[in-house]
């Protein structure tokens, strides 16, 4: 008898993994709304909110085995919804309305490019490997419009930066799945740590910009980009030996 409310319990669990994803989608319009009320802070602080969502939910729902607790309801296609509004079209938004991206037709190209570029990453099938890589620039857009706004070196770096990442999304290369891909996890996830603590710091700092802060949490981006290259470029000798 006891069996049952335990099952409905979890059950009851396994929704809330859900609603707790689906809030990822409020945080994506209170991150649209505060760009365009020109609260960049208050924005980049709500797309900061849904991405630790989105790193938490993910070993939730695995943990509760929610996809067998809620069957008739797909939580990847919900993970997918939210993350194209938290990672793509609010920063790009943002990106728009601060004047990262040019105030000029090429400019609104420029960010309808990158929106087309975001929805074919998200829509592959093989986007996730199944040694927990992400296949193509994983759409970290909200990542790169915090850094250029931080940085302002200008329009001419900034279109350089946007196109060369969407150029990525259609380009296979392996990229590290950072609380999931085995290669280097110890190291990824102690310097993902790091990182948000300084992240974090740099966001209650807003508007002001500490250069100090910025080139330490950038370090982190660095390493990044340069331990996917360098495992890819390693699978891709195995795969020929």
């Amino acid at each position: 008898m006891r069996a049952v409310p335990k099952q409905r319990m979890l059950t009851a669990f396994a929704w809330a993994v859900h609603l707790y994803t689906g809030l990822g989608a409020a945080l994506g319009l209170l991150a649209i709304y505060f760009a365009a009320e020109s609260d960049f802070r208050a924005s980049f602080m709500a797309m900061g909110a849904a991405t630790f969502i989105d790193s938490s939910d993910g070993p939730l729902a695995r943990l509760l085995n929610v996809k067998v607790r809620t069957p008739s309801f797909d939580g990847a296609l919900l993970d997918n919804i939210v993350d194209y509004l938290t990672y793509v079209a609010a920063p790009v938004f943002l990106m728009l309305w601060a004047g990262v991206i040019p105030d000029s037709k090429l400019g609104l190209l420029l960010a309808c490019f990158v929106m087309v570029a975001a929805s074919y990453g998200f829509c592959q099938t093989n986007a996730k490997t199944q040694d927990h890589y992400f296949l193509g620039f994983p759409n970290y857009w909200n990542l790169i419009a915090f850094y250029l706004y931080c940085l302002d070196w200008g329009n001419i770096f900034n279109v350089a930066i946007l196109v060369s990442f969407g150029v990525m999304v259609f380009i296979p290369i392996r990229f590290i799945y950072p609380n999931r891909t085995v290669p280097l996890r110890p190291l990824t996830l102690t310097l993902g740590v790091v990182w948000a603590a300084i992240t974090i710091l740099m966001l209650i700092m807003l508007p002001e910009i500490n250069r100090i802060l910025l080139f330490a949490s950038l370090s982190f981006i660095v390493y990044y980009l340069l331990a996917s290259f360098a495992l890819h470029a390693r699978a891709v000798r195995a795969a020929h030996l």
